[in-house]
């Protein structure tokens, strides 16, 4: 048996490993390359990329909507769904401390408290509860802060920090059922 080197760790192939392998390769070669399947990139964790959003439906207008010129309304979300979004979204778009957003579209805590809302998920009271929950933890915690704001810009304070919050808070939420 001999052992093949991959970048991520050894592989013993076996003669008929070995085969199968270029019989695979060699079909491969045989299919135009505009008619290869395409692959979504697989993170090292073993999940494909998704939207921030995933999971969840897009806020689209009624045919009442429409005849009324008016927008579509909000997607309901409970007040964890939007904890987690909020956390999904930094995680998509980048954190930043001391402003709402910064010109290369990362948010801090309630900036994308308010993406997710601008984005159609929720209510304006969803996002008060949320920040209920999120200076529950805090203080629970034992970080007595005005609000998740200061939280959010003091210095000592990382994304990781805030994602842990955010998850938390949520997990709180879940357990109220709000």
């Amino acid at each position: 048996m001999t052992t093949a080197v991959l970048a991520w760790g050894p592989l013993a192939l076996t003669p008929e490993g070995s085969a199968l392998v270029a019989e695979i390769e060699a079909y491969l070669a045989t299919i135009p390359a505009a008619a290869r399947p395409t692959v979504p990139y697989v993170c090292p964790l073993g999940s494909t990329l998704q939207p921030w959003n995933a999971g969840h439906p897009l806020r689209r207008p009624t045919l009442l909507d429409r005849l009324a010129q008016r927008p579509a309304r909000a997607v309901p979300v409970t007040v964890a769904d939007h904890l987690r979004l909020a956390s999904r979204y930094i995680s998509a778009f980048g954190w930043t401390q001391g402003a709402l957003w910064d010109t290369a579209g990362r948010v801090c805590l309630l900036g994308a408290q308010a993406a997710v809302l601008a984005n159609g998920y929720g209510l304006p009271e969803t996002v008060v509860r949320a920040r209920i929950q999120v200076m529950e933890v805090l203080h629970a915690t034992g970080r007595p802060v005005a609000s998740p704001d200061v939280y959010n810009d003091a210095p000592t304070t990382r994304q990781a920090d805030v994602h842990h919050l955010l998850d938390r808070a949520s997990a709180r939420a879940l357990s109220l059922g709000i």
